[in-house]
């Protein structure tokens, strides 16, 4: 089962809508407050496939050749459950084409 970690600013809710993925909140993890950079180094580390994140800045703050781990960016013009939950059916049909080291962008 593939590992994903939901970053903070997610809704933490939706992991109820993603059974089929072993998955972790960064309040779980007890990762709070830290940064992109060793926020990913800590997620390898841990061996997460995914990472799922608002963060559309996060593809220009870090070098992402160097973390084997997809980043899939939620674009949403406001943070919200409903809307990001849309946007699931997306990432799971897609879930093939995620390649690690890569950011992907749906919205």
């Amino acid at each position: 089962m593939e590992k994903l970690l939901l970053d903070e600013c997610v809704p933490q809710q939706l992991r109820h809508n993603l059974s089929e993925f072993e998955t972790y909140t960064i309040a779980y993890m007890q990762w709070g407050g830290i940064k992109n950079g060793k926020l990913l180094v800590l997620a390898v580390q841990e061996q997460f496939d995914f990472l799922l994140t608002t963060d559309k800045s996060i593809y220009l703050q870090q070098n992402l050749e160097k973390f084997p781990i997809a980043i899939i960016v939620f674009d949403v013009v406001r943070i919200d459950a409903e809307l990001i939950q849309l946007l699931l059916p997306q990432f799971k049909k897609n879930i093939k084409n995620y390649e690690k080291h890569r950011a992907f962008i749906l919205g």
